[in-house]
């Protein structure tokens, strides 16, 4: 029961609080609301929030480590404006080391050039980036890891122009015009970015270093490297976690990992307070990496408490609440998830642990509640998943709409993957107990194509909660949380009406 925890008499804890009386039933975050508090707050620029958890993240978003999820791109991506990238543990070894290292290959300052041959055609450009704005594609002959040359550069061609490009017109006869360039030098700090590239009349420029591209650059990209600071390793390079299964040896492919340089690693199980669990973790932890140690997923205090025992310093909570999960409808197992940090939060923070907060978001506003409760970061899935940068080709319904498949990491598609080694046999018996979507549809929303518009949308939402609450940290807002609880139709009150009304 949750009146018997959080600021009762007593305790010594007094963190979030409920604006009435403190309910007796477990919530999610539609049942919940922020009450607006004094606040001397006067600007969202004013809020820092970074989650201090001991991983190099600046913001408090993580992307789930699920295969439809988080690829390479995405987590470099992420990582540049502050958030982690978890890659997914059924990834083979070797594509992870590779996935890494190339993380750590990327720009910090400059977007990762997305670059295609000049006999590619504007049709095979469409599968890896809708015609949108502020995007564009790199020409050049040489697409591969070698170092990329300015005059190898045909040209750019700006996305929003294959929206009028015949689907089989080479990209190299839509090029008009050589490429704008900066060189690096010239531009140490946003501002400066943003003026060289409005000076250059450009959608996207290049940008220089002794004549190597190192990089792609737009006003809105400009922009967000004054608004947003990278998360990064003790190198200066980005930062990238990855997720271990407790199954196999878990110990042998942390320390693989970890030489590869990954910055956190996250041991990965449905359900996370198992003996299987505490072995796989305490053999990991046992190694030594100096690496955040993630694991879950849990929902409980006992469990916080056996698995920082283990080793871990940050626990993943959530069991059900994921858009691509059925395990409560299949089993009646799982929590609804603001209590559930709630309760695990509150454990994890009496042991000197912390908390990610692992689905169920599909607002602003579920992060917010997410970090009032108590998370220091929150894990992402299918909301990311319809993006730009999220694993797969884009593909097109009969409406011309553009989406992604997405899917569960225990749905039958799912175990296909992971255990397409095994024999037909084995592989069928492992199919009759897959749980989850094996397929589904995520749209690209048209006005945040990119993980980084939906960045845009979370944090300026986040920030105005920290405003109405006086807060400038997560710390300070865990502090001064004031939420109340709502009915259905209280939920529905706070939602916009549709423009046809």
């Amino acid at each position: 029961m949750l009146g018997a925890r959080f600021g009762a008499p007593g305790g010594t804890v007094m963190n979030m609080r409920f604006s009435g009386e403190r309910p007796i039933v477990d919530l999610t975050y539609s049942d919940v609301f922020l009450v607006p508090r004094r606040s001397d707050v006067t600007s969202r620029l004013q809020v820092d929030l970074a989650p201090g958890d001991g991983t190099p993240a600046t913001l408090p978003l993580v992307s789930s480590n699920m295969n439809s999820v988080t690829g390479p791109r995405l987590a470099s991506t992420l990582a540049r404006r502050g958030g982690i990238g978890v890659l997914p543990q059924d990834m083979p070894l070797q594509q992870l080391d590779a996935a890494i290292r190339w993380v750590k290959r990327q720009p910090v300052r400059w977007d990762t050039p997305l670059v295609l041959p000049p006999h590619a055609s504007a049709a095979d450009a469409l599968r890896v980036l809708p015609p949108a704005e502020g995007h564009g594609i790199v020409v050049a002959e040489n697409t591969g890891p070698a170092p990329l040359l300015r005059e190898d550069v045909a040209g750019i061609v700006p996305a929003a122009r294959l929206a009028t490009s015949l689907p089989d017109a080479a990209l190299g006869d839509l090029v008009r015009g050589k490429a704008p360039a900066i060189d690096a030098e010239e531009i140490s700090e946003g501002r400066a970015a943003f003026d060289a590239v409005d000076a250059a009349g450009a959608d996207m420029v290049l940008v220089l270093d002794h004549g190597h591209v190192v990089g792609t650059l737009t006003g809105r990209s400009a922009l967000r490297s004054s608004l947003y600071r990278p998360a990064c390793d003790s190198g200066g390079r980005l930062a990238v976690a990855a997720a271990v299964g407790i199954n196999g040896d878990p110990a042998g492919k942390a320390k693989a990992l970890a030489a590869a340089g990954v910055d956190v690693l996250v041991l990965d199980t449905a359900h996370g307070h198992q003996d299987g669990m505490l072995r796989a973790l305490a053999a990991v932890a046992a190694l030594d990496l100096d690496i955040p140690l993630v694991a879950g997923n849990i929902v409980t205090a006992e469990g916080v408490a056996d698995l920082v025992a283990a080793g871990a310093s940050i626990l993943k909570v959530g069991v059900g609440p994921g858009a691509m999960c059925t395990t409560r409808m299949m089993t009646a197992v799982g929590r609804p998830q603001f209590s559930a940090v709630l309760e695990t939060a509150e454990a994890a923070r009496a042991l000197g642990a912390h908390v990610w907060a692992d689905g169920g978001v599909r607002y602003p506003r579920d992060v917010a509640l997410a970090l009032a409760a108590g998370a220091a970061s929150v894990m992402i899935g299918s909301w990311f998943a319809g993006t730009i940068e999220s694993p797969g080709e884009l593909q097109r319904d009969a409406d011309d709409r553009v989406y992604k498949e997405s899917w569960g990491m225990a749905s039958t598609k799912a175990v296909q993957e992971r255990f397409g080694r095994l024999d037909a046999y084995e592989r069928a018996r492992k199919e009759l107990f897959a749980e989850g979507i094996s397929s589904s549809r995520i749209y690209l929303d048209p006005l945040r194509p990119g993980v980084e518009d939906l960045l845009d949308m979370i944090t300026s939402g986040v920030r105005s909660s920290f405003t109405y609450a006086g807060a400038k940290t997560i710390d300070e807002f865990h502090d001064r949380a004031l939420v109340g609880l709502q009915s259905a139709a209280g939920y529905e009150e706070g939602k916009a009406l549709p423009v046809s009304w």
